[in-house]
């Protein structure tokens, strides 16, 4: 098997959203390599609008951004698709953060700067539970 499936025949879908353009950039290649099927958005408002259209099966989100922030966008990620997993990342992460992020429903809080490699076995970690492969 050559591409990443969420087990329906479907390759996973993954939304990814930071106001810097080169954290979209670099992510977006890496996963698409892996078989994943991307989406890059810069601006919250563009992101949440394609969440109303589209169903997503992992979602990267920035924390702090101009117009709605990460916990936001969590919250209306998990009102719309409440099995779609959320990977919260920030460069300004504080215990109260990661607490809140978790609280409502975070899969998993990430602080900037991370390896490309942490992140993908982050998401890895998120297909294997979706697939009920966890340990």
């Amino acid at each position: 098997m050559t591409e990443e499936s969420n087990g329906n025949g479907k390759r996973f879908r993954i939304l990814i959203l930071d106001d810097e353009p080169i954290v979209c950039k670099r992510l977006k290649p890496a996963f698409q390599k892996q078989g994943y099927e991307v989406e890059t958005f810069t601006e919250s408002a563009s992101a949440l609008a394609r969440l109303k259209d589209t169903a997503f099966d992992i979602i990267i989100t920035d924390l702090k951004m101009e117009g709605a922030d990460g916990m936001q966008v969590l919250s209306a990620a998990k009102a719309v698709a409440p099995e779609t997993r959320v990977i919260i990342i920030t460069g300004f992460a504080t215990l109260e953060t990661a607490k809140e992020s978790y609280r409502k429903g975070a899969f998993d809080f990430v602080a900037k700067p991370f390896k490309l490699g942490d992140i993908l076995d982050c998401v890895r970690k998120i297909e294997q539970e979706l697939r009920g492969e966890t340990q």
